[in-house]
């Protein structure tokens, strides 16, 4: 078989021309005072559907030829900025998502007008499959091609906005976001690091990234973290080939730290942000991803959390063993 093309900064360049009128460019924040000067936030919790995911999912969907329906399994996020892609192009949407989704992404989701199945985590891939079968569905994964390229914009403008960037930190799920940035910045700013973030809990990428090879958790075991948009047991196949190549680490952080992040970012930027789009500021606060050597840029990948749940300490810790 001939090797998988990679996304390349032209496809992101692409997908940037394509995208803009319906995304929202978002600003670098920072430096964060008391920081040292050193951390920058990418608050992509401003993003439509309060999300990054809508960047690769505009971009998808835009491209899909010949279909009036199109179907994503997802924590939450994904679903809903596929919803969103669909009604921009006058698609039906399906979306699967499991039984432990928070009610605000559930409920975000339908009111996006897309049809909802809901299904216990462990068959979100299989149900997926069998729908596409029985409806003729377009699936669009959180990690295929056209989806990275348009993630690739969240690093794109990153490096436009601070093109001496040190280090970048990314929320790792089946990786689409971190194989993207990582296009972009490897291309415009080579001097930067770019490190990947995952909660300890849910830390597949990690272990493939140590291991040099895929690595699958249980479902079980993803799902202990509060990080509800980090819980996938594994990388995307393509994601994986982009993270071998061109990014430097994954790292892990725990939940305390998680919590701490949405605190930090709550204080000093009045930045409302779920656990999954902490985790990164959480890896720069706790020096998990090592010396921060010039700016960093934290991703905040994400919003979609309850009104008065960030910025305090969630009551759900203490279901998954955090005092």
């Amino acid at each position: 078989m001939p090797p998988t093309r990679l996304v390349t900064v032209r496809d992101v360049a692409e997908a940037a021309d394509l995208i803009g009128p319906a995304t929202h460019r978002t600003p670098l924040l920072g430096p964060a005072a008391g920081d040292g000067g050193r951390l920058w936030i990418k608050p992509e919790n401003q993003q439509r559907t309060g999300s990054f995911k809508v960047r690769g999912a505009l971009n998808a969907v835009a491209r899909l030829t010949g279909v009036d329906h199109v179907l994503a399994q997802s924590s939450g996020n994904h679903g809903l900025a596929v919803a969103y892609a669909a009604s921009r192009h006058g698609l039906r949407a399906t979306v699967v998502l499991p039984d432990t989704a928070p009610p605000v992404k559930v409920a975000a989701v339908r009111a996006s007008g897309a049809r909802v199945v809901v299904v216990p985590a462990a068959l979100r891939e299989s149900t997926t499959v069998e729908l596409c079968a029985s409806t003729g569905a377009a699936p669009v994964g959180s990690a295929d091609f056209d989806v990275i390229a348009g993630h690739g914009t969240v690093g794109a403008e990153i490096v436009a906005d601070l093109p001496q960037v040190g280090t970048v930190l990314v929320p790792v799920c089946n990786g689409g976001l971190l194989a993207g940035v990582a296009v972009a910045v490897r291309a415009l700013a080579p001097q930067a690091r770019v490190v990947g973030v995952e909660p300890a809990l849910a830390g597949d990428a990690a272990e493939s990234v140590r291991r040099g090879r895929l690595v699958r958790w249980p479902v079980a075991r993803t799902y202990r973290t509060i990080a509800d948009g980090l819980r996938a047991p594994v990388l995307g196949e393509l994601a994986w080939q982009h993270i071998r190549a061109l990014v430097d680490d994954v790292v892990t952080v725990d939940e305390e730290s998680i919590v701490a992040a949405q605190e930090f970012l709550f204080d000093r930027f009045g930045v409302v942000a779920e656990p999954s789009g902490a985790v990164a500021t959480a890896a720069h606060l706790s020096r998990a991803a090592g010396p921060a050597g010039g700016g960093t840029v934290a991703v905040v990948s994400g919003g979609n959390v309850a009104a008065g749940r960030a910025g305090r300490r969630p009551d759900r810790m203490r279901r998954v063993g955090v005092q």
